[in-house]
Order: structure tokens, then C-alpha cells, then sequence
């Protein structure tokens, strides 16, 4: 295939080799990031990596007890609504992709789940906006939370492509929330950050009480602490036994909607009762002698990562002999990811509800053009890339990857958006309401909480579902699973899914080393690259800042969760930005 070698008309100005100096000398002031050593297992009875060991370890019991990934995928992730109450949860949504490997000659199948949250009937486009509703209002409210899905897509997914009841899938859950689980390393740190939250406005613990007392236990968390959760355990009973409807027709659903009411919001009875999951074809693009399964909009991270790599694939001299470290490979990757959300923040949105141009942003041609206008030398302004239109921290996501015995690979990421969600609780039932009212376009001409740009499409809309980062992604290689990933992170998600993927397919990198490389990040605007504590070299900060880069350092970029074919059978890594282990069969 071609390789790009567009040039970019602007210039940029020299800087003065004092200022690169000093920008080095800076950077250097942060400790390397230490990457623990992976101890890579071979599995080939099937393996689950989700970011907290219980989780992963629910997983592989459905396995064990004869599950298929689907099991397997949907039993962690109602643990991780225990385990991980800050980052997802019966409150929340999510994405899921599937892929069924097809067996006694049934051909293969691709699917695509979304049970994204969405806006109540009674948001219309210029709601935030009439009510003059600041950013604490919008991330903070009754009015920030949307429609969760995440009981009723897990379910649906179960029902129609799981093998075991629920009693069995949902054992796991009510098991850490009633018996109790330890609080890990991550635990504490988000504890840590969202007590000095409460502490800085001290009629927060009132406001919101359920998450201060029961969640952090009023600022006490430590790793090795053991937790409970008896409401979110009677929750998970009340699902178990009676399905969706227990939860969006029953006591449950009628205390999601009387939390968000009780503050000001505009959910009413009819939106939780009449929650609609969507299943759906994959995203499906070739790049690399791949096939990439990802989810369409309202994901954004399906396209953007199509982009990235068909645009990367365009550079094969560049990438022969490439040090994943190294200036020239950082720069050739930022430019790709810079296309990538440009377009991302201009026409991606709901499709449902918007006409979103995904073939023509994922077309040959139009990955050929942008991968033209990559200059090696230097980077260019913002409005120089992806279409020219008219005119720190992994915040509330989790993503597992699973694969079981047959082949068949789960790749689900969920959220409620930021830690806790919008702090408030459904605190009969033990869990909290996402936010994710603030991933769509608010106010017009603001960023969200993550910096993002975002164009009209994406303004709020009775049962609309805002745009997403998450990216849970299969790769096939000869048609069988090579790769499975995903992330949590914001906007960063697409970056760590995109860099441990490339990390495994481009430089052969184990599931472990793939995950604990450190990354970047660039997401357009604002104009900045953001660096890890790994990638602070005085070298390499000189040569990409003399290429026009403004660096700027970050704690994490993401916190991904990997599984890769490896000698007829797979390994698997959990991040240990985040924390979490593997689970899954080695008959060997």
C-alpha cells in the first residue's frame, strides 16, 4: 500500500534550545512510570481480564461451570457493579461486542450491543441551556443523569446469546455484595480524591450521603478493607429472580426515579419503564491484514480507531523498524489520532437522530487523504485536520475482555461516566446514577468535563444517547480472534486501546508489556500532547517538541484490559495503572 508523505503548508517557529532544555528539565522532575513485570500464563480454555480480580474471577466461573464468553462477560460485569461502584453499575450503560465463532457449521457472527444511557422525553436540545444550568448542575443533579441501561443490556445479552440462567450468572455479584470484598490500591486512590471533593464543601456529605457513608466510608478507605453492600446485594436478588422487569418495572426503577426527581431532574416513570436496548451491526473495517469489530455510533472510538489504523497502515516505512518510544512513531500516531478526533468532535453523534457520515470517515479514500497531510517534520495547527467543516485520571468506566474454550470473545466496556457518577444513589438498592447527561453538548460553544469539542449533532434530545469514547474491540487475523481490548479513561480510551493493539500487532508485544507500555495522548483539541511518566527521555522531549509539539505530562492515559492469541492459546493482561488479574483455564 502507498505510503503518505503529504506536507502541511504552515510553519512552525524553531524554539530556542534553552526553552527545549528547560521543557525537558521539567518533565524529568516525574518519576519514570514502573511497569511491573507480567507473568504470562497460556490459556486455552477460555480467560476473562476485567480490572478487578473478583470480577475476572466471577468469569471464570462461568466457564468452569460450562458458560460460554456471554456468561462469562455478563457475570463480571454485574460484579464489577459491587466491586468497581465508582466506575460503573446497575446506574450506568455500556457497549458490548460480540463475536460467535460458529460451530457444527453455523458461520461465524459479528454483533453489536448498545445500551448506552439515554436522555429523559421531556430534554430537548437547548435544555441546559434555558435553565441557565452551570457545570455543577450539569454533572451534579438530578438533571445530569440519564436513563441507565446497563441491567437491560446485560440481560438482553444473556438471554439471547448466554447459555446459563441468571440465578447461576448472577451468583458472583450478590456473593461480594452481601459476603463482602477487599478494597484494593485503586479503591483507596479514588476514595482518596473524591473524599477531598466532600471535604472541600462539607453540606456534600448531606447532599450526598449514600456515597460519603457507604461508599467511603466517610474518607476511612484503605486497601484491605472489607466492604459490603447489602442494598446493592438485594438489588441483584430482585434481578436474578425477575429479570428487566424487576428492575425498570419494579420497586428499583421506581427509586431511580424518585433519587433523580428528589434532585431537581426530569425522569419520570415512562423513560426508565420503556428503556430500549438496540442490538446492532459492528463497525467492521480492514486494516493491517486484520478485521476490526468495533461499535458504531453513538460510540465514538468504532470510527476513530478505524481512522488510526488506516491511516498508520498507510506508513509502512515509518513503521518498519519503528521504536514504540521513540519521536517519529509518537508523532506519526499523534497525527493519526488528531485526524481522528477532529472528526470525532465535528460529526460524531447519535445515529439514530443525526445523519452521521460513517462510511464516507471510514472510506479508503478519505483515510488516503488525511494520511496525506501528515507531515513528518512537524505538527500543524487545529484546523488543519480530519474534515474541513463549514463555518487525569480513568474517570467511572470499566472494559473486561473475555474469550472461552470455542472462541468466542466478548469486549464490553461501561461507565457512569465520572467516579461516582453523579454521587447521587438509588441508596435502597445500593447504587449510584451515572452522569452522562455532560457527554452530550450541553451548552453550545463549551467542553465538557474531559476538554472535548463537540459540534450540534450532539446536543441532548428525548431519548437521545450522547456520544461515547468507549471502544471495546475484536480483532480477527484469518478469521479467528487475535486481539481483544477496550479501556476506561474519557476521551483516553480511544488512545490506550489504540496503543495496546498496535503494541501487540505491530512490535509482537506480550499481553502484559502491551498494557504496561507507557502512552500519549492527543485529542485535538485542546493542542496538546499528553505524556506518561515512561516517555519523559530529555531526548525525546526535545526532538517532539521540535516538532512543534506542546507537551504537557498525565498521570494515565487510560486503563485498558487485553487479550491476545499466543501458541494455540491466549494471554491476558489487566492494567496496572488500574489494578485487577486475569481469571480463566489452563488445562496445560
Amino acid at each position: 500500500m502507498a505510503t503518505g508523505t503529504g506536507r502541511n503548508s504552515q510553519r512552525v517557529r524553531t524554539a530556542p534550545r534553552a526553552l527545549i532544555a528547560l521543557t525537558a528539565f521539567l518533565f524529568l522532575l516525574f518519576t519514570p512510570f514502573d511497569s511491573p513485570a507480567a507473568e504470562e500464563t497460556i490459556y486455552d480454555g477460555g480467560v476473562v481480564a476485567a480490572d478487578h480480580a473478583a470480577a475476572s474471577e466471577a468469569g471464570k466461573r462461568m466457564l468452569e461451570a460450562g458458560g460460554n464468553a456471554v456468561d462469562a462477560a455478563v457475570a463480571a460485569s454485574f460484579t464489577l457493579s459491587v466491586v468497581r461502584p465508582y466506575s460503573c453499575g446497575l446506574g450506568g450503560g455500556g457497549f458490548m461486542v460480540i463475536y460467535l465463532a460458529g460451530k457444527g457449521g453455523e458461520p461465524s457472527r459479528p454483533i453489536a450491543i448498545d445500551y448506552r444511557e439515554y436522555a429523559p422525553r421531556r430534554v430537548g436540545p437547548d435544555y441546559f441551556e434555558k435553565i441557565d444550568a452551570d457545570s455543577f448542575t450539569i454533572r451534579y443533579s438530578g438533571r445530569s443523569v440519564g436513563v441507565p441501561g446497563t441491567v437491560a443490556g446485560l440481560l438482553y445479552a444473556l438471554e439471547q446469546y448466554g447459555t446459563l440462567d441468571r440465578a447461576t450468572v448472577l451468583a458472583p455479584a450478590i456473593e461480594a455484595a452481601r459476603g463482602g470484598f477487599e478494597a484494593d490500591a485503586n479503591y483507596e486512590k479514588v476514595g482518596r480524591s473524591v473524599t477531598a471533593w466532600y471535604e472541600s464543601e462539607p453540606s456534600r456529605k448531606e447532599r450526598y450521603p449514600f456515597v460519603w457513608k457507604s461508599l467511603l466510608k466517610e474518607g476511612t478507605i484503605r486497601e484491605g478493607m472489607v466492604l459490603k453492600n447489602p442494598e446493592q446485594a438485594e438489588a441483584l436478588r430482585r434481578i436474578a429472580a425477575g429479570g428487566v422487569k424487576a428492575f425498570y418495572g419494579g420497586p428499583i426503577g421506581a427509586e431511580v426515579v424518585k433519587a433523580v426527581r428528589r434532585r431537581r431532574g426530569e425522569m419520570g416513570a415512562g423513560d426508565i419503564r420503556t428503556f430500549n436496548v438496540v442490538e446492532t451491526n459492528p463497525l467492521v473495517g480492514e486494516a493491517f491484514g486484520r478485521q476490526l469489530i468495533t461499535m458504531p455510533p453513538p460510540s465514538s472510538g468504532g470510527v476513530a480507531l478505524q481512522q488510526i489504523f488506516g491511516i498508520l497502515e498507510r506508513f509502512p516505512d515509518r513503521l518498519e523498524g519503528a521504536a514504540p518510544d521513540g519521536a517519529a512513531y509518537i508523532h506519526l500516531v499523534t497525527e493519526a489520532m488528531k485526524h481522528a478526533f477532529a472528526d470525532r468532535a465535528r460529526y460524531l453523534a447519535d445515529a439514530a437522530f443525526v445523519d452521521v457520515p460513517v462510511a464516507r470517515l471510514t472510506s479508503e479514500s478519505y483515510i488516503s487523504d488525511l494520511a496525506q497531510r501528515i507531515d513528518m517534520k512537524r505538527t500543524g495547527r487545529p484546523e488543519t485536520y480530519g474534515t474541513k467543516a463549514p463555518g487525569d485520571d480513568d474517570h467511572g468506566t470499566s472494559h473486561l475482555s473475555v474469550i472461552d474454550g470455542d472462541g468466542n470473545a466478548v469486549a464490553c466496556t461501561e461507565t457512569i461516566n465520572m467516579y461516582f457518577g453523579s454521587r447521587i444513589a438509588a441508596a435502597p438498592f445500593g447504587f449510584v446514577l451515572n452522569n452522562e447527561m455532560d457527554d452530550f453538548l450541553t451548552r453550545r460553544k463549551t467542553r465538557n468535563v474531559y476538554g472535548l469539542e463537540q459540534s450540534d449533532r450532539n446536543l441532548p434530545g428525548p431519548w437521545k444517547r450522547p456520544l461515547s469514547s468507549m471502544s471495546p474491540t475484536i480483532l480477527l487475523k484469518d478469521g479467528a480472534v487475535e486481539v481483544i481490548a477496550g479501556a476506561s479513561g474519557g476521551p483516553r480510551i480511544i488512545s490506550g486501546t489504540a496503543e495496546a493493539i498496535l503494541n501487540v500487532i505491530l512490535f509482537d508485544m506480550s499481553a502484559g508489556d502491551a498494557v504496561a507500555a507507557p502512552r500519549f495522548h492527543h485529542q485535538w483539541v485542546p493542542d496538546k500532547l499528553f505524556l506518561e511518566r515512561g516517555l519523559r527521555d530529555r531526548k525525546l522531549q526535545a526532538d517532539l517538541f521540535g516538532k512543534g509539539h506542546t507537551l504537557k505530562a498525565i498521570e494515565t492515559v487510560g486503563a485498558v484490559q487485553l487479550i491476545r492469541e499466543r501458541s494455540g492459546g491466549y494471554e491476558a493482561a489487566c492494567d496496572p495503572r488500574k489494578g485487577g488479574s486475569p481469571a480463566g483455564i489452563a488445562r496445560r
